[in-house]
């Protein structure tokens, strides 16, 4: 057994339960989820989620993609394969990490999945449409994304020039903040603070948080009344 005697994990306020960082986009028609986490299948089960049309990767990093084999509960009551909208980044290291999905020889039940390749082109999911920014994970692209006025960004350290003119004009931003001390690949809170100043966006909720940040509570206090932390549950309408 492991124990914890930090702040955040010894806090009773529910929205200090941080699992990995992901979200479900949804439309009347359409639902996608941003990332499966090795928490998708608690993620999906906690919201009763019935129906996903799609999987949509930001970028290859573990605990972004971790979770993929569990949408084989959506391929046995859909009856169909999984659209998962990756660039070829990681789409190798998902036929890496899930060999036995993509073998020529496959043995039932694993996965299945439709592997559509996307760049930096806008595309459609259903009746939604999504606009890829790209952001930098230390030297390593990863996508943002951009649906109607809302933003998501996880994973990111600096932003182009050309990238930050595609979130201009979002109403809302879900940004990473890891921590308050420096990091080589994440934005710190008070980089991401500055971030949305820079970009004047008027409603911001901060994401991909460490326990070190502290106490959700207490870290709002600090924070301009237009940012607030991002807690699991967080519902957003656009």
């Amino acid at each position: 057994m492991i124990a914890c005697s930090c702040e955040v994990c010894t806090s009773v306020n529910p929205k200090d339960k941080r699992l990995r960082s992901s979200i479900l986009v949804e439309s009347a028609a359409t639902s996608f989820v941003i990332d499966t986490t090795p928490d998708f299948r608690q993620q999906m089960l906690r919201i009763n989620n019935t129906r996903l049309d799609a999987v949509l990767f930001t970028h290859p990093h573990k605990d972004h993609i971790a979770g993929l084999d569990d949408v084989r509960a959506y391929n046995f009551f859909q009856q169909r394969a999984m659209d998962v909208y990756a660039n070829s980044l990681t789409e190798e290291a998902l036929k890496r990490e899930f060999a036995y999905a993509f073998a020529d020889k496959r043995y039932p039940g694993v996965p299945e999945l439709n592997l559509v390749t996307i760049d930096e082109s806008p595309f459609d999911i259903g009746d939604i449409t999504v606009i890829p920014i790209r952001v930098w994970h230390h030297k390593m692209p990863v996508y943002g994304f951009r649906i109607k006025d809302f933003t998501y960004i996880t994973d990111a350290n600096r932003i182009d020039p050309a990238d930050k003119e595609k979130i201009k004009d979002s109403k809302i931003i879900v940004l990473n903040a890891l921590r308050r001390a420096p990091h080589i690949s994440h934005f710190t809170l008070s980089e991401a603070v500055a971030l949305v100043e820079e970009l004047e966006i008027p409603e911001a909720y901060f994401t991909h948080i460490s326990h070190q940040l502290g106490r959700h509570d207490n870290v709002n206090q600090e924070l301009p009344p237009y940012i607030r932390l991002a807690h699991d549950g967080l519902q957003l309408t656009v």
